[in-house]
């Protein structure tokens, strides 16, 4: 059993940055890790990921060149940076593990283990 917990999150300016962590209760070199979040009143929606023993990282089309995902496994964290922030990023993000093997994937229903979420609001 995977547990995760987000922290950072917060409230920001348009344009400004914030960086989330995700710290995992085991080593995450044997799982898929990736961010989602959820606006007010929409779905829940992949934001970024990484597959285990991988360095590439694969991103929404509305955060690339924004946001970058990156792991420090030997502190089992996962962390989120994220730039030029917009009112429509505003949202509870989460980050989940994925003990599957397979494509990589920020479809939700891939991913096994979830924590509780982080809130971000960017303001205008």
């Amino acid at each position: 059993q995977v547990q995760v917990v987000e922290s950072g999150g917060g409230l920001v300016q348009s344009g400004g940055s914030l960086r989330l962590s995700c710290a995992a209760s085991v080593s995450l070199d044997g799982y898929d890790i990736g961010w989602f979040r959820q606006a007010p009143g929409k779905e829940r929606e992949g934001v970024a990921m990484m597959r285990r023993g991988d360095p590439a990282t694969h991103s929404a089309d509305s955060v690339k060149g924004r946001f970058t995902i990156s792991r420090d496994n030997a502190n089992n964290t996962l962390f989120l940076q994220m730039e030029n922030l917009k009112p429509e990023d505003t949202a509870v993000y989460r980050c989940a593990a994925d003990a599957g093997w397979g494509d990589p994937s920020l479809n939700l229903d891939d991913y096994d283990y979830w924590g509780p979420g982080t809130e971000v609001t960017v303001s205008s």
